[in-house]
């Protein structure tokens, strides 16, 4: 418990620090968001807002992280150097897209075939991994029910889709000020308590298996903390945006602890807001295309249909979060259930 406080006030304390150091040099490098042009109307004045504050997530989660790694590491097998490496390897594609949009000022970044072979090979790499560790394997736990459902060869084909899935539903949900970084420090303090349940619901488990799901908790309060330093200065109105670089790296973080976790069914719950961000672009352009031009939402992703339907950008974020803590909270008590 003690390494979990730590990897939480060193992740704090590291954004607070960098904060005032990167973002003028953001701004004066002109790495400004480009506000895309079909969004709400109201978001054209954070035209040129620095953008890739995402790079500090990125240091400091995975510096705090490994520095209050338990006692010792586990090579291949180590839970902490899988979620460093996925979480790094999903931001890249995110940086690359930012790259492009600050530099060749393309609001659109990388073209989406670009930015799903990317994915592909990351998911299906960390697919694999899971796979084949001696700790996760082929079945998944089912909350609430006390169960495990094999999975067998298909394992990897949906995992490696719900990797693709979860990294983009992240990025799609980074669209108003504070609203990712909200969501996601909240989200993380419950994955540490799936992960402290774990051991605790651990029939004969070795040093390993205890140490790998305690650096599955380090890591989640790693990420809260680097979410709640961030949110100083990504609140409304936004100093600074994380952009892809660090939406992504989120996402990767996010489906890396479910997935080691073998509790892919709780993203439904303590990753909700992520999933219905997704589901309702996808609605929305079915739909628009089978009724040729109506749409169901005024705008999706569906936070800003309800921008647009007179919700401030403060008072979407206030109730996104508190639909997060209500699911994780519920999410905790399914794997309670499974626990003991």
């Amino acid at each position: 418990m003690q390494r979990m406080i730590l990897a939480l006030i060193l992740s704090v304390a590291g954004v607070l620090v960098l904060g005032p150091r990167i973002i003028p040099v953001l701004r004066k490098l002109k790495f400004g968001q480009t506000i895309y042009e079909l969004g709400p109307k109201s978001h054209k004045a954070k035209q040129g807002t620095p953008t890739m504050g995402g790079v500090m997530l990125v240091a400091v989660a995975i510096i705090a992280a490994l520095l209050c790694h338990p006692k010792a590491f586990y090579g291949v097998e180590d839970f902490m150097l899988a979620l460093c490496l996925l979480s790094f390897l999903t931001m890249l594609v995110g940086f690359a897209d930012d790259y492009i949009k600050v530099v060749k000022k393309r609001s659109l970044g990388l073209t989406a075939i670009q930015k799903i072979i990317g994915q592909v090979v990351i998911a299906v790499a960390f697919a694999f991994y899971c796979y084949y560790h001696p700790m996760v394997g082929s079945k998944v736990m089912i909350p609430f029910f006390n169960a495990e459902w094999d999975l067998g060869v298909f394992y990897i084909p949906l995992m490696t889709l719900l990797v693709i899935f979860m990294t983009n539903s992240a990025n799609l949900q980074d669209g108003i000020d504070g609203i990712l970084s909200s969501v996601t420090a909240i989200g993380s303090i419950a994955w540490g308590g799936v992960a402290l349940l774990s051991i605790a619901s651990t029939v004969a488990a070795t040093q390993m298996t205890n140490d790998n799901f305690y650096s599955i908790a380090i890591f989640a309060m790693a990420l809260t903390g680097v979410c709640i330093g961030f949110l100083r200065y990504n609140r409304y109105p936004a100093q600074v945006f994380m952009g892809d670089t660090g939406s992504m790296f989120i996402g990767g973080a996010t489906v890396g602890m479910a997935m080691l976790l073998r509790q892919p069914f709780l993203l439904l719950l303590i990753s909700f807001t992520m999933v219905a961000s997704s589901l309702s672009v996808i609605i929305q352009r079915y739909y628009y295309k089978a009724t040729h031009g109506k749409r169901i939402f005024k705008m999706s992703p569906i936070h800003h249909h309800f921008e647009l339907s007179g919700m401030t950008e403060k008072q979407v974020v206030l109730m996104y979060a508190c639909v997060t803590a209500v699911l994780s909270f519920i999410a905790l008590i399914g794997a309670n259930l499974f626990a003991f």
